[in-house]
């Protein structure tokens, strides 16, 4: 797997993860969706870079430039409900991508620390042979991702796949790397050192879906 860690060099990305970080900013929960869009935009832009392009000649107003333009036929996949705002900071940059939504969640069946991940929608396009963009905020055990893709790959094989987090672990990232193909890419604007006892991420963030959207029963 190809791990592009955006956050290790400075750049306004930082800023964006302060904001999200900070108690006393991301209590206004528009400001928090808006702080994950943005991280979107800069990780769809940093993205972008490894794309294929084909030279296309323009008609301006005053004659022809010839400009690199992506060719990738792109689907951009968002794990319900906490990637909605990341997947809006990705599809403001990939205009013409097809749009497709899983949802993913915890399930502890015996009411402790320990759970299981239950996949039980999944509305999407063709995926077969096209660039597939997994957008998920948070990788915190990896378990998510990996669950998406066995309910996901089901429906066809991607050309090439794109994961996009904003904060993971290190343990998430261990683990995704033995269940995606050799050359999928993570982008991910920064990763923690370690998990709490309940597969959380520490120092993290806290609950990205809660923050944007509100707590759920």
């Amino acid at each position: 797997m190809h791990i592009h860690h955006i956050g290790k060099e400075n750049s306004i990305l930082n800023t964006f993860l302060a904001e999200i970080r900070a108690v006393n900013v991301q209590k206004d929960s528009m400001r928090f969706r808006r702080n994950i869009e943005r991280i979107g935009e800069v990780l769809g832009y940093e993205l972008s870079k490894s794309l294929s392009f084909t030279n296309k000649e323009i008609t301006t107003p005053l004659g022809t430039k010839e400009t690199a333009i992506i060719d990738n036929e792109v689907v951009l996949c968002s794990i319900l409900r906490a990637g909605l705002p990341l997947h809006n900071g990705l599809l403001n940059y990939f205009d013409d991508a097809e749009n497709a939504f899983i949802s993913a969640y915890r399930h502890h069946p015996n009411n402790d620390a320990e759970f299981e991940i239950v996949v039980e929608y999944f509305a999407s396009p063709a995926i077969e042979n096209k660039t597939l963009l997994l957008a998920d905020p948070m990788l915190a055990t990896g378990q998510s991702l990996v669950a998406v893709y066995e309910a996901i790959k089901k429906y066809g094989t991607p050309k090439e796949i794109h994961l996009v987090s904003v904060i993971g672990s290190n343990d998430g990232v261990e683990l995704i790397k033995n269940h995606f193909p050799e050359n999928t890419h993570l982008w991910i604007a920064d990763i923690d050192e370690k998990l709490n006892d309940k597969g959380y991420i520490i120092p993290g963030l806290g609950d990205a879906g809660d923050l944007a959207f509100g707590a759920k029963m």
